[in-house]
């Protein structure tokens, strides 16, 4: 997208009209509309869309962080890597992930090697350097980023170089909040970013299954208030459908190349996400003829116990929008941006976080 494109979609006046058009046909009863996004979380938050909207609809967000939901098991796996002497790697963000009892942050303070590198490729040039030490990279994510790390497997790296595989698949998540007792939700926002990769066609099994209205958005302040509406005029036809506001960028089948990559290099499994349990069919793991390069298997990791909750953090209601972040009794006490007692005020896609920095202490 150009300057000039993006200037569209953040057009004062356009905004104006659809939000008279959301306030002409909202309901008079509250309608709740879920995202699956930090990036959604993030617009929403710092163009102020909550304040536009009509009392009646409210946007709750969902898990759709990729940092916040890595479960504490994975933390702690990596920490044990990096106690034995194993260099790790990850992103930025990750390094303060809290695990049950510690992070790679605070590993690192202690003389662990825990490297943060902005792409796989300059983790993957370290271990080519240093061959005389063992490498792990720390591979987390939805679809939108397991495509590279499927890449750069079968380009075989060199052999002191392994995958701590955390990568993530979102729509068994939307499937699982659907079934959360008390948690009201009229209609999906789907993330741009992950339907780039899959396409729509997976979330078919939402409106033709669960009724419920979907609708795939951009992430420019229009792009959301476009899909608001267009959730709106399904609810109140009362048929749901499975609609794409980012034409722009998002096709039916998606990208089919970067499915083909990441199916070549991973088997689906049932995964564990922090706070929320194991899902089916919603985890990443390298198939068997891969397997040199998994580390769990590589190093033999085994965490007898984890424990993603920590007492006083109530990041688990927040990442499936039963609380919004300022119900939580440690936000912005003794859970602050720059010492965060929970996953969700770590990342910047993370809804505790986006919250605190924008200084919101209720949901408008």
């Amino acid at each position: 997208m150009t300057a000039n494109d993006a200037a569209k979609f953040r057009d004062p006046k356009l905004a104006k009209k659809v939000t008279d058009h959301i306030k002409k046909i909202a309901p008079t009863y509250k309608t709740k509309f879920c995202h699956v996004c930090g990036t959604h979380e993030w617009t929403i938050t710092h163009y102020g869309l909550r304040s536009l909207l009509p009392d009646t609809v409210e946007v709750i967000a969902g898990p759709g962080c990729p940092v916040c939901i890595l479960p504490a098991v994975d933390i702690d796996e990596a920490i044990a890597l990096a106690e034995k002497g194993v260099t790790v790697t990850s992103f930025g963000d990750l390094i303060r992930v809290p695990g049950s009892k510690t992070s790679l942050q605070k590993v690192k303070a202690q003389g662990g090697d825990v490297r943060i590198v902005y792409g796989l490729r300059d983790a993957i040039q370290m271990a080519k350097k240093s061959p005389d030490k063992e490498f792990v990279f720390l591979a987390v994510g939805f679809e939108t980023t397991s495509p590279s790390t499927a890449i750069e497997v079968l380009n075989r790296p060199p052999d002191n170089f392994s995958f701590l595989v955390s990568h993530r698949v979102i729509p068994p998540a939307m499937e699982l909040l659907l079934g959360i007792e008390g948690l009201q939700i009229d209609g999906f926002i789907a993330a741009g970013h992950v339907s780039t990769i899959i396409g729509m066609k997976p979330y078919e099994v939402f409106p033709t299954v669960y009724g419920m209205p979907t609708v795939a958005a951009g992430f420019e302040p229009l792009d959301v208030l476009f899909a608001i509406d267009m959730l709106l005029q399904q609810v109140n036809g009362g048929a749901a459908k499975l609609e794409n506001e980012y034409k722009r960028v998002i096709s039916w089948e998606g990208n089919v190349k970067a499915q083909q990559l990441v199916a070549r290099v991973f088997d689906v499994v049932d995964g564990h996400w922090r706070g929320i349990g194991k899902l089916a069919k919603s985890a990443l793991t390298l198939k068997k003829e891969y397997e040199k390069y998994d580390a769990r298997k590589k190093y033999d990791l085994h965490i007898e116990e984890s424990q993603d909750i920590l007492k006083g953090c109530l990041c688990h209601l927040v990442m499936v929008g039963k609380i919004n972040p300022s119900e939580c009794p440690s936000y912005m006490k003794s859970c602050v941006p720059e010492s965060p007692k929970g996953a969700c005020m770590v990342s910047n896609e993370g809804t505790c976080r986006i919250w605190a920095k924008h200084r919101v202490t209720k949901l408008r």
